[in-house]
């Protein structure tokens, strides 16, 4: 009796604690089910939001370099087909873009006009690519299939531009090269679990970019039926191509048409689970009078993260833009508002800085724009007054021959008086000076003489120092000389002589009137940049501030009557633009004044012969700032 009683007890205990535990194990288990269909949909849902942020950012990415090509394609050395002038505009392009492999510019025949990277040994000047003959007879842009370039010789996709001339037909083609390699990196930096994967494949379902071993998958198909990328599912469970379960989320990209995959590992899911998989069966064991412990804990874990989310609002609402750090959340609720709220405050830091940037952008524009106004007022002023002037010198000229040849002849006579002969004498010298004025008037108004070459500055600037070096030492002012630049300049050499003792005539003419005995004058020639500089400094009062924007103006001249013309600077200032150089001047260390110009080096022909310079100014090519 006393073992069936026992029996029977632990029977009733056993059933007791059965329809307690059993109860709890079931819920547990439904609870275990439906966290891990949660965790599920989490993982699908996170990889379908990453695909379509992804794919978004993409969009806009190839947007950008819609604008850039349609910028690109407006370009002067673009339509013009320029090759040199290409190749550094591409290669500048180039320049802090790392999803762009090449920028190359073709005719309508294939024939390679320009590239932002140096073409590959033994490549013929002819592009075969199917795209250039698409552009050119649809006059639309086309994306290529994958291809190698045959450029850069790697894996790219080709965006195609059409390049319209003046009457709008289609003189060339503009071909952006993605670079599938390095977006690697890109992909490979979107924020995802470890083991997951981020892929870019075309309407053929053939991946062209991937975030792991993109040598060795890109290319090939991934799946055996190919689909059109708005036929993919937004999100799936499949096995992907290396062989692995995954939850993928899929994007289309309109502009390829290509589709954005990124899939999370499926055992991203389980390990999610384990937490809350310990969690449940420690809930399970817990005794009642602690549920009121875990409720506490709990209300306080969701007090903390829902105050942590308030003081990031608050952040955000002081203008701080930096997405918060990513913390535990109690819950799911919790987690999901923290990834929203991240993801809006990334979302609103880019745009800001986008906005920046632009701001920025149109800035420079602006700026650049203003310059390029000015400069064209200031050429067009000087082009009427040489027009005006070179019609005056031809007039006055042959009057003026007249006078001096009359003047020749009265001093011939021996019948004249020495007052007589004084006032001739007068006469001669004074037309003279006219002479001498009409010379710099036509010199102003045609500033050519003879075709350019490469000149040595140092030359240039030992045939002034003979030409100037006795009358300076006679009237004591000190001359120096440094000569720092081995590179040459493409002009004419008596041009840039003119423009020299210009500026020393000048310097001395100031030092004299400055009403010192002694003074100093320095002339320096150096590298600036890809140009060569010419400055000839002195330490006498300088230009006052209300003249200096008067300077190269044409007949303006601070000197006493009978001293200037006021055509000089307005000569140098012509010479020296006509060759695409600059001109200017600035106070110096002396106190005194500093008049330089400077001149790109090398020679800028695109063949042996010698260029034409009896051109407008209009003619020159444009410099790209």
């Amino acid at each position: 009796m006393q073992l069936l009683r026992r029996f029977t007890i632990r029977r009733q205990v056993a059933a007791a604690t059965a329809t307690v535990v059993v109860p709890f194990a079931i819920a547990g288990a439904l609870s275990a089910n439906m966290t891990r269909l949660e965790r599920q949909a989490e993982v699908r849902e996170q990889a379908g939001s990453v695909a379509a942020t992804a794919a978004a950012y993409f969009q806009q990415y190839l947007g950008g370099l819609d604008s850039m090509a349609s910028a690109l394609a407006r370009h002067p050395a673009v339509m013009a087909l320029d090759r040199t002038q290409c190749d550094q505009l591409f290669a500048e392009v180039l320049r802090g873009r790392q999803l762009l492999l090449n920028v190359v510019l073709t005719d309508p025949d294939g024939a390679l006009k320009g590239t932002g990277v140096s073409a590959r040994a033994g490549l013929s000047s002819v592009v075969t690519l199917p795209y250039v003959h698409a552009v050119a007879t649809t006059g639309q842009p086309v994306v290529s299939e994958l291809v190698t370039g045959q450029v850069s010789g790697k894996p790219t996709v080709v965006l195609a531009y059409p390049v319209r001339g003046p009457q709008q037909n289609v003189v060339g083609v503009l071909a952006l090269g993605l670079d599938l390699l390095g977006m690697q990196t890109l992909l490979g930096n979107i924020p995802l679990p470890e083991g997951s994967v981020v892929t870019l494949s075309d309407a053929r379902s053939r991946v062209l970019a991937r975030s792991k071993d993109a040598e060795k998958y890109i290319g090939q198909q991934i799946g055996t039926q190919p689909r059109a990328p708005r036929d993919v599912p937004p999100t799936q469970l499949t096995t992907g191509i290396d062989g692995v379960s995954r939850f993928y989320g899929n994007a289309a990209i309109d502009r390829g048409p290509w589709v954005l995959s990124v899939g999370i590992p499926q055992s991203e899911v389980w390990a999610r689970l384990m937490p809350l998989y310990v969690r449940n069966l420690v809930l399970v064991f817990i005794s009642a009078t602690a549920v009121l412990l875990m409720a506490l804990w709990l209300s306080r874990l969701m007090s903390g993260a829902v105050d942590r989310v308030r003081y990031a609002v608050e952040r955000v609402a002081g203008g701080d833009l930096s997405p918060p750090e990513r913390m535990q959340a109690p819950n799911l609720e919790i987690g999901r508002l923290q990834t929203a709220f991240i993801t809006m405050a990334s979302n609103l830091r880019d745009a800001r800085s986008a906005l920046d940037r632009q701001i920025e952008q149109e800035r420079r524009m602006r700026e650049t724009l203003e310059s390029l106004q000015r400069q064209v007022v200031r050429q067009e002023r000087l082009a009427a007054v040489g027009v005006l002037v070179s019609g005056v010198a031809h007039e006055l000229n042959n009057p003026l021959q007249a006078i001096l040849g009359s003047a020749e002849l009265l001093e011939r006579r021996k019948d004249m008086s020495p007052e007589a002969l004084e006032e001739v004498t007068f006469v001669k010298t004074q037309s003279n000076r006219a002479k001498e004025i009409i010379r710099n008037l036509s010199r102003f108004s045609s500033q050519h003489s003879g075709p350019p070459a490469m000149v040595d500055l140092r030359e240039v600037v030992a045939e002034v120092v003979q030409l100037r070096r006795r009358e300076l030492d006679n009237t004591g002012i000190a001359l120096e000389v440094e000569t720092a630049s081995t590179r040459k300049v493409f002009a004419t050499v008596t041009e840039l002589e003119q423009v020299a003792l210009n500026f020393v005539i000048n310097a001395q003419q100031a030092l004299e009137a400055d009403g010192r005995r002694k003074g100093r004058i320095r002339i320096r020639v150096y590298d600036a940049g890809k140009r060569v500089r010419l400055e000839v400094q002195d330490d006498g009062p300088g230009v006052a501030p209300e003249d200096e924007p008067k300077l190269f103006q044409p007949f303006f001249t601070t000197k006493p009557v009978g001293k200037g013309t006021g055509l000089g600077l307005s000569v140098s200032y012509g010479i020296i633009e006509s060759y695409g150089g600059a001109i200017g001047y600035a106070r110096n260390d002396w106190g005194g004044s500093t008049f330089f110009f400077e001149l790109p080096t090398g020679d800028p022909r695109p063949s042996s012969s010698a260029p034409n310079r009896q051109t407008h100014s209009d003619d020159r090519p444009s410099v790209l700032h």
